[in-house]
């Protein structure tokens, strides 16, 4: 693990493998960058640099104030870019990490040598949606994660991954349980109010890989198929059985679209 002061906080973060090309990897909520230790060292093998941060408020990262909005996620990990001497790179997010990855995609685009979009969707939140995000992050402060964590771990992953891979059921569980309940409600209250990203998508030039699992109880297959028709040079994945998690539930197939999507970047 390492660690570099960006922005007024101390991120915590990964690196692996070594070269000009780029990948930064961001989780999503309430994980922490191990949720990508299948694809941080097998990335790294491919002959790409693999960055995966620990976002401010979660993880080894330094705890947030009251609200963390996407922007100010993303321009932490700008920073991180920057830090690196990473000038472009290509951006895989998971769920909140891939609403973080649109708002990277809104600000900087030419950042960006590719997109990847697990789990994830473009809209801004409801007013239902609010008010439950705002609720929930009050939930936290007062409660802690532990019962939190326990309704969660049904909805991150298929029944069925649950059954066959008790081990994986329980990192996500201990990812859940171990999340700082104040960096957790901050994002939560700045994921409120999130912007819509579609018209960022649309104006988006580079390749993007969208996966999602069919059994996803928070990212909808018709979502998914949204984002593919408003990016121009897009490839969509439905991965069957898969719910939330697709790069753990199912790592080798994750790894294996992952592998044929840097290939083609590689060689452009």
């Amino acid at each position: 693990m390492k660690r570099v002061r960006v922005n007024g906080t101390e991120l915590a973060f990964d690196e692996a493998g070594e070269g000009e090309r780029a990948l930064l990897l961001i989780h999503g909520h309430p994980f922490d960058r191990s949720m990508w230790q299948p694809q941080i060292g097998w990335a790294a093998q491919l002959g790409w640099r693999v960055i995966a941060p620990d976002l401010r408020g979660y993880g080894a990262s330094d705890g947030a104030g009251e609200k963390t909005t996407l922007e100010v996620f993303a321009r932490d990990l700008l920073a991180l870019l920057d830090y690196l001497k990473i000038g472009r790179a290509v951006v895989a997010g998971l769920s909140m990490g891939g609403q973080i990855a649109m708002e990277l995609c809104r600000l900087h685009p030419e950042r960006l040598q590719g997109l990847i979009l697990a789990a994830t969707f473009p809209q801004a939140e409801t007013a239902g949606g609010k008010r439950q995000r705002y609720a929930t992050a009050e939930r936290l402060l007062a409660q802690g994660m532990a019962a939190y964590a326990e309704e969660l771990l049904p909805r991150m992953l298929a029944a069925r991954s649950i059954e066959a891979f008790p081990e994986i059921a329980e990192d996500v569980s201990r990812m859940m349980r171990s999340a700082p309940p104040a960096g957790a409600a901050a994002a939560l209250r700045g994921r409120a109010e999130r912007p819509d990203y579609r018209q960022a998508l649309e104006r988006f030039e580079g390749p993007t890989l969208i996966v999602v699992g069919d059994e996803d109880s928070y990212t909808t297959l018709e979502e998914a198929k949204g984002m593919h028709a408003l990016l121009r040079h897009s490839r969509l994945l439905c991965m069957r059985g898969v719910g939330h998690l697709p790069n753990l539930e199912r790592p080798t197939a994750f790894n294996a679209a992952l592998e044929e999507f840097l290939g083609r970047i590689a060689v452009a």
